[in-house]
């Protein structure tokens, strides 16, 4: 395994999707093969993102504070996380990168296509991005449910910035990750998360079989 290169692949999704569930069972699959993984999350995955992370979800703020704010932490990200972890050969599963700004910030928010795209040029100038894309297409209705639900079920009262925008919204996000999977080409691989765990995860081991 000494000619092993790191890989960088992403989950993308709104909330009540099954993220965090699949994330677990892709490490186990790359473990299986022998590989180390590194979880991590965005916003978030560095000390000071993880900071930015929390501005982000419950202080005011417009939307172009906004997507800057999560491109600096994403900066943070690469360098102090993905990008070590990447030179150290390993898998780097993270919860959400650019796609979700895509979606979120351009599509959601409604600020320029080419701002976006120029911001993740100048994240990215010197170090790579995502090898691959796992896309995890939810209804917004659907996506409201299960996160009362899960709500209901753990207790939370916290309610972020994102969680109060309303079913218009979140039809925009849906319509953003469409695009921006096709953005990404052969890279991306499309998963209906109405489906149940078990065939979500017979698709995820036999592509990952493939990597």
């Amino acid at each position: 395994m000494g000619n092993q290169t790191g890989l960088f692949v992403v989950l993308e999704g709104m909330d009540g999707a099954g993220k965090s569930t699949h994330l677990a069972y892709l490490q186990r699959l790359f473990e299986a093969k022998g590989r180390s993984v590194t979880l991590t999350r965005e916003p978030g995955g560095s000390p000071f993102a993880e900071a930015v992370r929390e501005q982000v979800l419950f202080a005011p703020m417009g939307p172009w504070t906004e997507i800057l704010a999560v491109a600096a932490a994403r900066r943070d990200h690469l360098e102090k996380t993905i990008w070590p972890a990447l030179a150290r050969s390993e898998v780097v599963l993270c919860d959400r990168f650019s796609d979700s700004t895509w979606a979120y910030q351009v599509r959601g928010r409604g600020l320029p296509e080419a701002a976006a795209l120029s911001l993740e040029s100048w994240v990215l100038t010197d170090g790579r991005g995502p090898d691959a894309g796992f896309y995890f297409d939810l209804p917004p209705e659907v996506s409201f449910e299960r996160r009362a639900a899960r709500a209901s079920v753990s207790g939370e009262t916290a309610v972020d910035r994102f969680e109060r925008e309303d079913l218009g919204f979140y039809g925009r996000v849906r319509q953003g990750y469409v695009e921006a999977a096709a953005r990404r080409g052969s890279g991306s691989h499309w998963i209906d998360a109405t489906q149940s765990i078990d065939k979500i995860q017979s698709t995820l081991k036999e592509i990952i079989s493939n990597i």
